[in-house]
């Protein structure tokens, strides 16, 4: 039988921050989602339900504030691990995000480590579902 790799998901208008986690999470063995801003990221949840969200504060049309609640008002996905991505390491941030359901907060620019630790802490350590 064989195992698939868990999902991540990646909400960020930067394509460089997209690409970096991309190419971190993906050479550490997950499926990598990625999506531009809250709206182009609800669609994709839905139809692939990420084991763990990374989501950019600041982006256009949906910020990261409202995509959090949104993920986490849905029945189907409350339970998944939402962790904030931010240039600015503020405690209101933190806060906020907090507020919003999130598990986490990560400072951008996030090295490979950052990122990879930040997975494991909040998915088991698991590179694939049980």
């Amino acid at each position: 039988m064989t195992s698939t790799p868990l999902k991540i998901m990646v909400i960020d208008d930067s394509s460089t921050i997209r690409r970096s986690a991309e190419i971190f999470l993906s050479q550490a063995g997950y499926q990598v989602l990625l999506a531009e801003d809250g709206f182009d990221a609800l669609a994709k949840i839905n139809d692939h339900h990420p084991a763990l969200v990374f989501c950019d504060i600041l982006m256009p049309r949906l910020d990261g504030y409202q995509t959090c609640a949104l993920i986490k008002k849905s029945a189907k996905f409350h339970a998944t691990p939402v962790l904030m991505l931010s240039s600015k390491d503020g405690l209101f941030d933190r806060a906020r995000g907090a507020m919003v359901g999130a598990v986490a907060y990560l400072t951008k620019p996030f090295t490979k480590d950052s990122l990879l630790a930040a997975v494991r802490e909040h998915t088991g350590g698991a590179v694939t579902p049980e």
